[in-house]
């Protein structure tokens, strides 16, 4: 799934991209199940929640193919370096496979490169490190897109690159915008096909899903999952689905 891909893209491929999200602070123990149940039926690449949902989702998760991905200086990224590392370390202690980390957005704009790339490679360095996990910890740098020029996105990137990230991603969905087909099209030109990039905020139906991965995400973050794969089932709906699929 990138921008030079020709192969239209099915229903399944764009779930496998989906890391289906559930981020808002009232979040309660029964919408992380119901998320998890959701993810597991529709074969979604992860469940993307808060830290203190960690434990139960990689417990319903257990043996299955979906990861548990949670965020770190989660939404303004400007909390301290050393905390950032230690939250993830007690994620993935709690059964974490993958993290998305948000920049320090002001010293980026102030031009503090050097704190910036530290900061992430502080969150890449506990998460790489893994505690003897058989697949690595994906760490997703938060860019946050709608507050940064061209130039700062541009930075962030490669920063990202240069600390070991394994992902960019566009935004938290807090800080108003979201991911647009531009953004992915300068963040994949500037990291190549090396990372990962994920696209987040506002994506609520099937085109904008489909428009974002031709344009180079690889995974989308995303509360609508399920609206979004019934939507574009319903359009192939003269095209029998692969044998023992989940839909």
């Amino acid at each position: 799934m990138n921008g030079n891909s020709r192969t239209p893209l099915s229903p399944e491929d764009v779930a496998a991209a989906i890391d289906h999200t559930a981020l808002k602070p009232a979040t309660t123990e029964a919408e992380i199940r119901q998320l998890c149940s959701e993810a597991l039926h529709y074969k979604f690449a992860s469940v993307c929640v808060n830290p203190t949902w960690v434990a139960l989702a990689a417990e319903l998760l257990a043996d299955s193919p979906v990861r548990v991905c949670t965020v770190i200086g989660f939404p303004l990224g400007a909390t301290l370096s050393a905390v950032k590392a230690f939250e993830t370390g007690a994620t993935i202690a709690a059964g974490a496979q993958e993290v998305d980390m948000v920049i320090n957005i002001g010293r980026l704009k102030d031009a503090q490169y050097d704190a910036v790339r530290d900061d992430i490679r502080g969150v890449v360095n506990a998460a790489h490190s893994g505690g003897g996990r058989s697949r690595p910890v994906v760490v997703k740098v938060i860019i946050e897109t709608a507050l940064l020029t061209d130039f700062e996105k541009r930075m962030a990137c490669i920063l990202a690159a240069e600390a070991g990230a394994d992902f960019v991603k566009t935004s938290t969905g807090f800080s108003g915008g979201g991911a647009t087909v531009e953004d992915i099209r300068l963040m994949r030109q500037v990291v190549g096909p090396q990372m990962g990039v994920k696209a987040s905020g506002g994506i609520r139906n099937g085109a904008s899903s489909l428009a974002l991965l031709e344009a180079g995400a690889t995974r989308l973050g995303v509360s609508a999952g399920v609206t979004i794969v019934q939507e574009l089932i319903g359009k192939q709906t003269s095209q029998p689905m692969a044998a023992g699929g989940a839909y």
